[in-house]
């Protein structure tokens, strides 16, 4: 593996900020030191972009129908900003 500086680094940070920022949906960004031999440290960035839902659903057991208890009947639903 070649060395890198922390501007490197740094910069690598910046732009996946900016990435995770204008993403439309959930993302996250973890970093990771490990000490290595040598005066040297390993550096790990995680990274990971999510899109999450919120979907509506009618218990059809609460609503007194002849359903399975507990079963659940998909609905079409609004995001959570809309709530």
């Amino acid at each position: 593996m070649e060395t890198a500086t922390n501007q490197e680094v740094l910069k690598q940070l910046e732009t996946l900020y900016h990435e995770v920022f204008a993403h439309d949906g959930y993302g996250d960004i973890r970093l990771e030191m490990r000490i290595l031999r040598r005066g040297q440290k390993e550096v790990i960035i995680h990274c990971g972009k999510q899109y999450r839902f919120v979907v509506d659903y009618v218990n059809r057991a609460d609503q007194g129908n002849s359903g399975h208890p507990g079963q659940m009947e998909p609905q079409v639903g609004r995001d959570a900003s809309a709530a």
